[in-house]
């Protein structure tokens, strides 16, 4: 039988907190036609004659409030995640991010190398988007066949609608809710709009009302519909009022319409409405990152205290918490039995 392996795909990190490396993670990162969609020397233009002239020393300074000892928080965590999980499964576990290093080609070869030629690839991303789960997909089969053309690649689906995934979820909010708050505000990685469109092959989105219908041809594709469903699921878990919860979209980038509401707005806002107690989640994110820790528990912070509100508590990303391994373990085994039945 063929030699099996799992191979964990996250997003990235600079190598350190210089600029000159925060300069060529951003480069790699915003020159992807995935994140940034125009042709490429529309791109180039944008990225390099303009974002990378001031951004990167930005970038810098807020990467070093949350540098830990050991690195990047996020390569950090998803080391640990490969970690807990190497005890579980009797496969082999690599890890490789979409952007710097580990690369996924990095990842792969390391498998190739211990004569792994079946590879389960896990995108860590729970809800589909063209930024995310799209870009790694793409990336590693462009590797796959430019370098390892005999490797077969099982590819998991994104997973915000799996059971065992929102119990997850909605079992580690509940533990980290605080006693009383008056909101639970779900922010989600915003993108464009025109995204939503382009990883539509069914052409039904809207935009507006089919993402709460029951059934829609483009939920499959559909990264804010997906966003929305994460949400109902989890609250209906936990209980909680629709009355008692909020979703926004951070992180948007440049003037083009991104997909509403935005959570630096939300928080500016919601205090004069009553809400002075806030609890937040990302469950965009599986494990805390800089968009995490310093753009939401840091910045989403200040900017909801300065605008009247009294305690923000902010709910951290399931990381490497055991339940969270449990279910990665049972995603990747569902893969690994899929070759024997090819």
């Amino acid at each position: 039988m063929a030699k099996k392996g799992i191979l964990l795909i996250n997003l990235g990190s600079p190598r350190s907190t210089a600029v000159e490396d925060v300069k060529e993670y951003l480069d790699e990162f915003l020159m992807d036609e995935k994140v940034i969609d125009y042709r490429w020397i529309f791109r180039a233009l944008l990225v390099q004659g303009i974002i990378l002239k001031t951004r990167p020393a930005k970038s810098a300074e807020a990467y070093k409030t949350v540098w830990t000892d050991e690195g990047s928080p996020l390569i950090v965590i998803t080391k640990k995640v490969q970690q807990k999980l190497q005890k579980r499964v009797n496969v082999p576990v690599e890890i490789g991010m979409r952007y710097a290093e580990p690369s996924i080609e990095t990842g792969i070869r390391n498998l190739v190398e211990i004569g792994v030629s079946e590879i389960v690839l896990f995108p860590l991303y729970p809800q589909y988007a063209m930024s995310t789960t799209e870009t790694v997909i793409e990336k590693a089969e462009e590797v796959r066949k430019k370098h390892f053309p005999d490797v077969k690649i099982n590819y998991i689906q994104p997973f915000y609608h799996r059971e065992l995934y929102t119990d997850c979820l909605a079992e580690s909010i509940r533990e980290k809710l605080p006693l009383n708050f008056d909101a639970l505000l779900f922010s989600y990685h915003g993108v464009p709009e025109r995204h939503i469109y382009k990883t539509d092959p069914t052409r039904t989105c809207n935009l507006n009302d089919c993402c709460s219908k029951e059934t829609n041809p483009s939920h499959p594709f559909c990264y804010r519909h997906q966003c929305f469903n994460t949400t109902e699921t989890v609250i209906k878990k936990l209980g909680l009022p629709k009355d008692k919860v909020i979703v926004s979209f951070q992180s948007r980038l440049g003037k083009d319409k991104w997909i509403e509401p935005y959570t630096d707005h939300t928080l500016e806002t919601i205090p004069a409405k009553g809400i002075r107690n806030l609890a937040i989640v990302c469950p965009a994110f599986v494990s805390d990152c800089l968009e995490t820790l310093e753009e939401i528990s840091v910045e989403g912070k200040e900017q909801f205290i300065e605008a009247g509100g009294e305690t923000f508590t902010y709910i951290p990303c399931l990381n490497d918490e055991d339940r969270w391994i449990k279910v990665i373990q049972t995603l990747c085994e569902e893969k690994l039995d899929q070759f024997y039945l090819v």
